[in-house]
Formats: C-alpha cells, structure tokens, sequence
C-alpha cells in the first residue's frame, strides 16, 4: 500500500488539481509498505522488490534482468536493462579513452618536463657566461642585443672581412660611429674564447689595441662591435700577389716602419703597461688592423692568455697560434719556457713578411728552410729596412732567452742601424702544417 503525504496544506482529495511545481518546491513524502511475500524471496535471491504499470510485483535482478518472483528463476531484459547496459558498455568507451587522454598527458607531461630539464641545463649555462662576465668586471663594456647587432649592420649587408670564427661586417651605431661587427659562428669548447677575448680587451686602453665598444651574448648568438678600421687588415696590403686584388702597390718603407714601431708599442704594452700581462698567442698580419692613417692596432684576443706579473714562464696545454708564426717553444717543449717571448717570436716573423712583401709560409714548398726562416731576408738591401730585418731576426732566434724584450724591440726600431749587430742564423724552423698538435705543459 501506497501513502502520499504532502505539504503546504494539500490533500490527496486535491492532487489532480494541485501546481504540480508547487508540489516539487514544497516537497512530499512517499511511504511504501510492501505486504507481498513474494518480495521476500526476490530480496533473498540478491534482487530488489518492485513494480510496473503492467504488474503489480517485479523482482529487479542484479544482472539487469527482471521477474515476477525470484531472480534465479530466468528473466528477461527489458527496456531499462538495455540502457543499464548501454550505459556500462558507454561507461568502459569512456574509460578507454580516459586512458588514452591519460596516457597523452603524462607523454606531453614528460616531454615537457625533459624540454624543461634542458631548458634549465641552457639557462645554467648561460647563467655560468654571465657569473663568468661579473666575476671579471666584463659587464663595464657595453652589452648589446641580438635585434641590436641586426639594426646596427642593416641585417649583415657589407661583409668586409671572413675567417676561421666566422665573418666581420661593417656597421654603425645610433650616433653615426662605423664599426665593425664581429659575428662568432663557430664557437669552440664551451664558448671559452669568446669569454677570453672581451675579458682580455676589456683591460686594455691602447692607441695600438683595437677597441672594443660592446658585444652580444644571447643565447648561441656571440658577437663582439670594435672601432672601424678603413684600411683593414696588413695582410691585405704588405704582399705583392695582393696589390692587384685591393688596387695598391708597395706602402713605402717609411710607412712600414711606423706600422712596426706602433705594433712594437702594443705588444710592449700588452705585456708591461697592463695591470695583469696579457700574451697575445696570434701576431700576424691577419690580426693588425689599419685606421685611416695606417695606424696599426693589434686585434684577435681570442687566444689571448692573462697572466701575473711575477712569472716568467707560463703552463700551457696544447698549441696555439697560426702556422709559420707560432714560437718553436709553443710545440717543442725542451728548448724553453713560455712566456712573452713567444710573442716577440710571433711579432719578428710578422716584421719579416712586411719587409720580404711574402708569406713566409708556402703551402707545397720542398725545403722547409724555404717555408718557414727567410735566409733570402739577409740579403735585402734597402737601408730602410736594414732596421726592420735586423730587429726582426732577434725576434726569432730559436731560444727564447736569446730574444729580446719588446721593449728592447722599440729601442732596436729608434736606434741607430749603425749599432745594430746581425744575429745568428736561426736553426730551428716552425712546425708544418700537416704536423699534429703537440700537447704540453711548461711549468710554471
């Protein structure tokens, strides 16, 4: 039997009659008091008691079926059932693609978190550039971006040099002031050179040093802005097989000679005028640059190695340099220290190609005497490079005692050539090309 109380003053009299929302809003109650006997054995075969319009009394089973009596005595499906059913079978649907989603995210997830991992991995390096440039005081020069290396070169239109690191092109800053943009394209190790060569110049102020106005350190993008040098590099301009090429003939031995006297100051500079001795590693004509008056500026620190004053020597590992100017000493241990010495070695055979108008180096050349030491130099005959030759072949005698300081190299170009003293002929020549690089540590 079925009792319907209602709340909010109706009766069952009325409930035909009634707001049926009203009804909902004021809520009702529902009592059901099954007096079947049948129900008790639907509730003991694991079902549930109930009723449909067609019959008074029907057993729910767990199965979804239904039956008059009892669950275990066969039954059928009906329309409820099959939505029970097509429910479960949406249900799993669901599941298995929840696990798909599932499985999606946590392959995003991880994906992302190794993006992240090495995100960070960059982040700490370029963290560990920037403790590098504050720990050495590199932040005093001026930094620039990336956007502003693009503006600055009017996105790398003149291209005005090339070489081993990478391209140099001509730009200009906001204030009208050429420069020139050194792009760094391939860098080595973990970027150390670049570090080195704006530590290096950040310490320098010379009238023979190239100036460094800024650099770009973004990400794997490195490039360093110095003062514009019209005229270029000597390599250009002291070697007759170029004349043709830039359109020049010889410079003149007076103008020679100065570029020699000022390169002769820059390296003087660099290893005497600097709070810490800076040993360049890589004279040659490639890396002295020209102004507008033939000024010479030593540039390329990438090499560049800081040492203290109070030592002589130097520890080395490995080579540096450029074929035909490294210092015998640089690749054969035995026969001395490293020290600024190498330098003069470098900066002698530097003067020697001024004056002989050749590269001391041929590439196929049988004799390696023929390569690397101009025995021909002796015979040069020109009054104005007697002092250039002879200062030049002290600068390169194979042991590095023998060789004179920079400063003794300025007082040797000043001097009277009438108190100069030819020196030996040198016994050792430089390695070749092909020769492998010879690791070695001098002690210091």
């Amino acid at each position: 039997m079925v009792t319907v109380q209602l709340k909010g003053g109706f009766s069952n009299q009325t409930i035909k009659n009634i707001d049926y929302k009203e009804l909902l809003k004021n809520g009702l109650r529902l009592n059901w008091n099954v007096t079947n006997k049948t129900c008790t054995g639907c509730r003991e075969s694991g079902g549930r008691c109930g009723r449909s319009q067609d019959t008074d009394f029907l057993c729910y089973c767990p199965n979804g079926a239904n039956h008059p009596s009892i669950c275990n005595s066969g039954g059928k499906l009906k329309a409820g059932s099959l939505l029970k059913k097509g429910a479960l079978g949406a249900s799993i649907s669901a599941f298995g693609v929840a696990i798909i989603v599932l499985a999606y995210l946590c392959q995003h997830k991880i994906s992302k978190l190794k993006s992240m991992i090495i995100g960070s991995r960059k982040m700490k390096k370029s963290h560990k550039f920037e403790v590098d440039f504050e720990n050495r005081g590199i932040l005093v020069t001026r930094r620039y971006s990336y956007a502003d290396i693009k503006r600055m070169t009017n996105l790398f239109k003149e291209k005005v040099g090339e070489g081993g690191y990478g391209c140099v092109y001509k730009g200009k800053l906001a204030d009208g002031l050429l420069v020139a943009v050194k792009i760094l394209s391939k860098l080595k190790g973990d970027g150390g050179d670049f570090i080195n060569e704006v530590n290096s110049m950040s310490k320098t102020s010379h009238v023979n040093i190239i100036k460094l106005l800024g650099f770009c350190f973004h990400k794997t993008k490195r490039a360093l802005v110095y003062e514009y040098m019209p005229n270029g590099s000597l390599e250009k301009l002291i070697y007759e097989e170029n004349y043709f090429k830039v359109g020049c003939g010889h410079l003149g031995w007076d103008t020679l000679y100065q570029i020699s006297l000022g390169i002769a100051h820059g390296l003087e500079y660099l290893h005497k005028g600097c709070n810490s001795r800076i040993l360049h590693f890589d004279i040659k004509p490639h890396n002295i640059l020209l102004d507008e008056n033939y000024c010479p500026k030593i540039s390329d620190f990438g090499l560049a190695k800081i040492c203290h004053r109070e030592k002589s020597t130097i520890s080395l590992l490995g080579t540096r340099g450029t074929a035909g100017f490294i210092a015998p000493e640089v690749f054969c241990r035995n026969i001395g220290g490293i020290s600024q010495k190498s330098d003069v070695y470098s900066f002698g055979m530097t003067m020697l190609e001024m004056v002989g108008g050749r590269k001391n180096i041929v590439t196929g050349a049988d004799r390696t005497s023929e390569i690397y030491f101009p025995h021909w130099i002796h015979k040069r005959d020109k009054e104005k490079a007697e002092k250039m030759v002879i200062a030049g072949l002290w600068c390169i005698q194979t042991n590095p005692s023998i060789r004179p300081t920079m400063s003794e190299v300025v007082d040797m170009l000043r001097g009277g050539v009438d108190c100069l003293r030819v020196p030996p002929m040198p016994y050792l020549s430089s390695p070749s090309r092909s020769s492998p690089t010879t690791s070695m540590s001098t002690v210091v």
